[in-house]
């Protein structure tokens, strides 16, 4: 285990000069992207002009680029020391930053501008966020039963798979029952009782990408990488080719979430206003989150071998019979399940990247060095490589399941997945994602369903197209009791 040094409070630094360029102007931006998708890919980018400038603070171009894009030009910040300046809304501005140096259509969004985008400063991002915040907490005792019964039809769907075919895919069925759950949490009612059927995932993942297509790559044969790059990232996807299926997808909202609604109502926000955000936060940040981070979390524990799995399933089976079931305090005693849980959001974030404004002249610390950013430049943060940064982590690239377990919690502050550090919590007036606690929740009961049905099981992964990783379960163990 490593601690990190002073670096972090300390000002002893004399300032350096931001290394990198932009290149020209038009065709900088171009060649970046061409990189960053295409030449190198997105690790590779970032680790080759790390090594070039001796810095893990630089100036480059991220994606989209020019045409879609005002401004392309950002300064990255990758350690553990530079990354969390993201998380101060006194230093930073989150004014329409979420997707990075583009914008899409409010149309997307009703014609608001969705919680997401607004910085701390603007006053509708405090009731909106407040209303996200109070409306979770009044669900949190459905929850875990919400969620656990939901899982127990993923699971069969699955075994009914591997029985049949041998293997079984993860992501499809993960995608059904997360939208199943989370329509359920906001809507007190199935989705299949609703005009949007069955059709509620394809509808998200439309939605979805029409508006970060710029950031996306179709996963084609190089030779056609020209022809994608022109398709996706010069004009933006129009929302008409979703409107339908959004229209569609708000009427169920608004049919089946009028106590929600009412809350809102109660809090100043307008009730049509309040439901295009409660799709937002559902489809965007919940479904759009799940979709990503489900998959992923199986991947690590998947991949770490059948010792942890026998580690785990002990750990979950023990406690729950001793707890007398699946509890806030049974999952609280779970030890290792919690450490595996950060252990994944540390390996991979489930959204890799954040940005911000400076707001003012500030001065920003690597481990080495001190650098002035000037006010209005943007900042840029890529996630894997702070969260993996080797200078505060003993063998980053590996996945270690008891990481932060005992003395290892003191490392907790530097797993950010959530906009914030883990030590931290969301609030009103920070941009730390509301729904923290419940994703560390869902991913705990996640593993105890898994491990008190299953012994071991093994997968076989490959990147998703979009977000997060496929994943195929190989092998699939029943434990014995079950």
């Amino acid at each position: 285990m490593k601690i990190s040094p002073s670096s972090e409070e300390t000002s002893e630094f004399s300032l350096k000069s931001i290394p990198g360029d932009y290149g020209l102007p038009f065709f900088g931006a171009i060649r970046d992207r061409l990189d960053y998708f295409y030449n190198q890919g997105r690790d590779e980018f970032f680790s080759t002009r790390v090594q070039k400038y001796e810095s893990t603070i630089f100036k480059t171009n991220m994606p989209p680029g020019p045409f879609i894009a005002k401004n392309p030009k950002v300064i990255a910040v990758l350690d553990a020391v530079s990354f969390p300046v993201l998380f101060d809304t006194s230093k930073v501005e989150k004014y329409n930053v979420l997707d990075g140096t583009f914008f899409p259509s409010v149309s997307f969004t009703g014609g608001y501008r969705a919680c997401a985008y607004l910085d701390p400063s603007e006053p509708e991002h405090t009731s909106l966020k407040s209303f996200f915040m109070s409306t979770l907490a009044s669900k949190h005792n459905d929850f875990i039963p919400l969620f656990r019964a939901s899982l127990s039809k993923l699971f069969i769907n699955i075994e009914d798979e591997i029985v049949s075919q041998k293997k079984a895919n993860f992501n499809k069925p993960s995608e059904a029952m997360s939208f199943d759950f989370v329509f359920r949490l906001f809507g007190d009612k199935d989705s299949s009782d609703t005009k949007v059927g069955s059709e509620g995932p394809a509808i998200v993942n439309k939605w979805l990408a029409l508006q970060l297509a710029p950031l996306a790559t179709l996963g084609l044969p190089k030779y056609f990488k020209y022809l994608e790059d022109i398709f996706l990232r010069t004009f933006p996807l129009p929302f008409i080719f979703v409107k339908s299926d959004y229209n569609k997808l708000y009427d169920a909202f608004y049919a089946s979430s009028s106590s929600v609604l009412d809350k809102a109502e109660s809090l100043g926000i307008k009730r049509d206003e309040a439901c295009h955000n409660l799709v937002f936060l559902a489809g965007f940040n919940a479904f759009g989150g799940m979709k990503a981070w489900f998959p992923t979390l199986i991947k690590w524990v998947g991949t770490a071998g059948d010792k942890l799995h026998g580690q785990l399933a002990n750990e979950i089976r023990t406690v729950v019979k001793e707890e007398g079931g699946v509890t806030l305090q049974a999952l609280d005693k779970m030890i290792l399940t919690k450490s595996v849980v950060f252990e994944a959001l540390r390996m991979e974030p489930p959204v890799p990247f954040q940005y911000g404004k400076a707001r003012d002249n500030i001065v920003v610390h690597s481990h080495d060095a001190a650098f002035e950013i000037k006010k209005g430049e943007m900042i840029f943060g890529y996630q894997p490589f702070a969260t993996k940064d080797p200078r505060i982590f003993d063998d980053p690239e590996e996945f270690v399941g008891h990481r932060f377990v005992g003395d290892g919690e003191k490392l907790l502050r530097y797993v950010y997945w959530s906009n914030g550090r883990e030590t931290e919590d969301p609030t009103a007036e920070n941009k730390q994602c509301p729904g923290k606690d419940l994703v560390l929740l869902l991913s705990r009961v996640l593993l105890v369903e898994f491990f008190l049905r299953y012994d071991t099981f093994t997968v076989e992964t490959a990147s998703a197209l979009a977000l997060g990783s496929t994943v195929t379960f190989t092998s699939l163990i029943k434990a014995k009791s079950t």
